[in-house]
């Protein structure tokens, strides 16, 4: 399944995409990632509205990949930025067709609760 979200954003490049969406600063920018519990750069480990799991960062040419590597459903996001438009775009991605209606809701919350200025 694939879950999309935008962000209007006037004064955003990659470059200045890329250093804010550090695992770091997850917390920071989206409200169904509570805490970090490690952060090594390019993977470490969030408390997340699903609960406790580690997490990957990739750069992309345009933005961020994150990953949550032994999630059962695979959950993967991306959050790029498109210049020409000055819209940010969050894409999220699970590993199955079809799933209960509360986990659907629940990342499409995660979807829409991305703050990036």
């Amino acid at each position: 399944m694939e879950f999309f979200a935008e962000i209007k954003n006037k004064d955003i490049n990659k470059d200045r995409l890329k250093e804010k969406l550090s695992i770091a600063r997850l917390p920071e920018l989206c409200q169904s990632i509570d805490t970090v519990i490690h952060d090594n750069i390019d993977h470490g480990e969030i408390y997340c509205l699903w609960g406790d799991f580690k997490i990957n960062r990739e750069e992309l040419s345009d933005g961020v990949r994150f990953s949550l590597p032994h999630c059962p459903n695979a959950l993967a996001w991306t959050i790029t930025c498109d210049e020409g438009s000055n819209e940010i775009i969050i894409h999220c991605t699970i590993a199955k067709k079809q799933h209960d209606a509360d986990f659907v809701e629940s990342i499409e919350q995660f979807v829409a609760d991305w703050q990036i200025d």
